[in-house]
């Protein structure tokens, strides 16, 4: 081991109680102020990714510049407008371009904002989170998804270009004969907001094996920090209860809509998400009943422990009083105490302070108190 690697700090910050339970992570997860501007930064770099096509054409482009983008509008075809990277100069331009309304592009560059859908004359607009489990760190982490559904075109925004649950889609549309080729620009929003809520099941799925290991150890009672596994699952949770039930409304604000951007055969494609959802809201209700039973069912097994622990310590108690009280009365100091000089009264003594605890452990084991 390396003299860097003893670093006090490392060791240190567990004296504190609250850093075993991760209240940095609460932090994150509860602080979400409305009334503060959000200050994002610029992303370092911007990719964007056109896809315009009909039932027999398709023209695939990765773009440097969101100026080549502009004139995909009224193209004739269905375009899909992919923006990975943020830049609030880049999102107001192309927003103006496609006439999106200004309270949409501020949603755009939003931080921890809540999944919601609204719609203008011209377009809808929905927001929503795009989940993934981090295997390091047993956490839930979160990327901020934007859609924009407009005449013949929609225009995603993401806000991390390394990972995205988008491949598949790309794939799809590479064939000719697919159902997506033949459908319109509403039918592609329905497949990627079902691709993002499909990806929830995997993140719930990851979620639940850690579970099920952090179950088997307070079962078998082999954890000491099963609590503070108990209450990192908790927070996740509450990542996930926190996105479903939105994203629940913004799919039957879909639903409902009267918008001209949606055709009423579509609707039927949107209930199935919905359908996905509302199973995804009733998993995570399960798996918080699971950890509030594993709870208190650690607890129950620490009450336990510590009971057998009184127990083992009440018996030795009863079982040296005995030898106490003969050791203490014949060690007072009396002139005239029976059996005093008597040569056999030491080995007497230690026989009835060794009897009197068998005697003793055959009447308690007959009672059954141990």
């Amino acid at each position: 081991m390396k003299l860097d690697d003893l670093r006090p700090d490392k060791y240190l910050k567990y004296l504190y109680l609250p850093n075993l339970f991760a209240t940095k992570r609460t932090k994150e997860i509860l602080s979400v102020n409305p009334t503060i501007e959000p200050h994002r930064e610029e992303a370092a770099e911007v990719t964007v990714s056109i896809y315009d096509y009909d039932e027999t054409n398709l023209e695939e482009k990765k773009l440097a510049t969101l100026n080549d983008c502009l004139s995909y509008k009224d193209s004739g075809r269905t375009t899909w407008i992919n923006v990975d990277g943020l830049r609030k100069a880049d999102v107001e331009k192309v927003c103006t371009h496609y006439e999106i309304h200004p309270l949409v592009i501020e949603d755009i560059l939003s931080i921890n904002q809540r999944p919601k859908l609204d719609e203008s004359e011209k377009s809808i607009f929905c927001l929503l989170n795009m989940l993934y489990y981090n295997e390091k760190t047993f956490s839930v982490e979160q990327e901020q998804i934007s859609i924009v559904l407009a005449k013949d075109v929609v225009i995603s925004f993401q806000e991390d270009a390394r990972r995205d649950v988008f491949t598949s889609l790309r794939e799809k549309l590479k064939n000719n004969g697919g159902k997506l080729r033949q459908r319109g620009a509403e039918y592609l929003c329905y497949m990627l907001l079902d691709m993002i809520v499909d990806h929830y099941f995997i993140v719930m799925e990851k979620l639940g094996d850690r579970i099920e290991d952090v179950e088997e150890e307070v079962v078998s009672g082999g954890s000491t920090r099963a609590l503070s596994q108990i209450t990192h699952l908790r927070k996740e949770l509450i990542i996930l209860k926190r996105n479903f039930s939105p994203v629940r409304e913004v799919v039957n604000g879909f639903i409902r809509s009267e918008s001209d951007l949606l055709e009423d055969r579509h609707t039927k494609y949107f209930k199935d998400v919905y359908d996905h959802i509302v199973q995804a809201s009733d998993l995570v209700e399960n798996y918080r009943d699971i950890i509030v039973s594993l709870q208190d069912l650690h607890i129950n097994n620490v009450n336990l422990r510590m009971n057998e622990v009184m127990k083992v310590m009440a018996v030795v108690t009863c079982l040296l009083a005995p030898a106490t009280v003969i050791g203490g009365i014949f060690g007072m100091n009396f002139t005239s105490i029976p059996f005093l000089n008597n040569q056999y009264g030491f080995w007497a003594a230690v026989t009835f302070m060794l009897l009197i605890p068998v005697v003793m452990v055959r009447l308690f084991r007959k009672r059954g108190w141990f």
